[in-house]
């Protein structure tokens, strides 16, 4: 045995030392992990914390900005509501207007150019219009003039609110966005990285800008009601010009409106109850064809089996071939059946004629009914439609 391999062998001193290191050096990596996972934990916590809070404030600052979109919405949606307001207030004077320049007697003349046919009458209440028309002629220059001023500030107060619906829009956009934005989490399905967008910087206003742009608007606004307002009362005091003979005509007018309607109303009325009568026959009659139809048809099954017996006696042999009562009463059903049958086809075919001249007298019917009702139409629904608003008041007609 070599005993020269015992020397290669570590003494127990060198593996006190080795085992000493190892501990000691194990000791200070476990000692430098702990703190590092100390230090780490507090960083964890010191950057979660301050994220928190500034997606707090942010959502805050966010909740601040709804709620200065929704005071200009709120200020812009008043002021819009006042406009639209003045601004329909402003068309009815202006209807008036045109009334008072033979807008609403001519209208009513041009729809009656459409009546059809027989209505096309040149009846009373064309007579009354057409006077009517000569009468209003005679109204001053100066509404005119004044229906022109108030078309221009109608313009002008379109333009206004234009103004005012574009800004509500944009806000309405805005608010839905920062919305969206303030209700989103961490936890959102929408969210993602979008690189840079930080770096981009595409605002055209600040908050003082921002809120002098639709307080703008809002004045501008306002000045547009103070002259409309102004027409307005002008207007009004217009209106007392018109003289009593204008009120007479366009009651007279109306008088013949009325009377022409009734008699329209009663013919048609008539023409309804026959065509009510006349479809009544139509009935009858496609019944009836219906049951020639039918009755015809339920002979073919006993003109067949007549028939039938017939081609099947012939194969009778020899001197079976007789002429005897089945041969005669078949031959004689034969023919009554086919007799039968011609007179039921001759009875059809004039059922269906009489349903033919139903149809035709019916559609005769319908045109004219719908003749009568566009001439009701016409004058009860466009021209008395448009003449229950004039004159609407005794100021309107001079009487105050």
């Amino acid at each position: 045995m070599d005993f020269e391999c015992f020397w290669s062998h570590f003494s127990p001193h060198d593996w006190d030392q080795s085992n000493q290191l190892q501990v000691r050096g194990a000791e200070a990596s476990r000692l430098w992990a702990s703190q590092l996972t100390d230090d780490s934990m507090r960083l964890l916590q010191d950057k979660d914390q301050l994220t928190h809070q500034m997606q707090e404030g942010t959502s805050r600052n966010l909740g601040q900005r709804l709620s200065d979109i929704g005071f200009w919405k709120s200020e812009l949606s008043y002021e819009l509501d006042r406009l639209l307001t003045e601004n329909q207030n402003l068309e009815t004077v202006k209807r008036r207007l045109k009334c008072a320049a033979d807008e609403v007697a001519l209208e009513c003349l041009y729809h009656r150019e459409k009546r059809i046919g027989i209505d096309l009458v040149h009846d009373n209440v064309e007579k009354n219009l057409i006077r009517e028309v000569d009468l209003l002629k005679c109204c001053q220059e100066q509404m005119r003039k004044l229906a022109q001023r108030i078309d221009i500030q109608m313009r002008d107060n379109r333009d206004a609110q234009h103004a005012l619906e574009r800004d509500l829009e944009d806000k309405s956009s805005a608010q839905c966005i920062d919305e969206k934005c303030f209700n989103l989490r961490n936890t959102s399905d929408c969210i993602s990285f979008f690189h840079g967008m930080e770096k981009i910087d595409g605002t055209i206003s600040v908050p003082k800008t921002w809120a002098k742009f639709s307080n703008d608007n809002i004045k501008h606004s306002q000045n547009m009601r103070a002259n409309s307002i102004r027409l307005r009362e002008e207007a009004e005091h217009l209106f007392e010009t018109l003289s009593d003979q204008m009120w007479r005509q366009f009651t007279d007018t109306n008088l013949a409106f009325n009377a022409r309607i009734s008699e329209v109303t009663d013919v048609k009325n008539k023409l309804q109850t026959q065509l009510a009568k006349t479809l009544q026959e139509i009935f009858q009659a496609e019944n009836t064809i219906m049951l020639l139809e039918r009755s015809i048809m339920a002979k073919e099954g006993p003109l067949k089996v007549a028939q039938t017996r017939l081609e099947c006696r012939t194969r009778r042999p020899n001197m079976e071939l007789c002429r005897d009562i089945p041969q005669f009463k078949l031959v004689n059903e034969v023919f009554t059946i086919d007799d039968t049958l011609q007179t039921l086809k001759l009875r059809l075919r004039e059922t269906q004629d009489t349903l033919q001249l139903l149809v035709m007298t019916k559609c005769r019917l319908e045109h004219e009914l719908a003749i009568k009702a566009n001439t009701l139409c016409i004058d009860k629904e466009k021209c008395m439609g448009m003449r229950k608003t004039f004159p609407c008041t005794p100021r309107l007609v001079g009487h105050t």
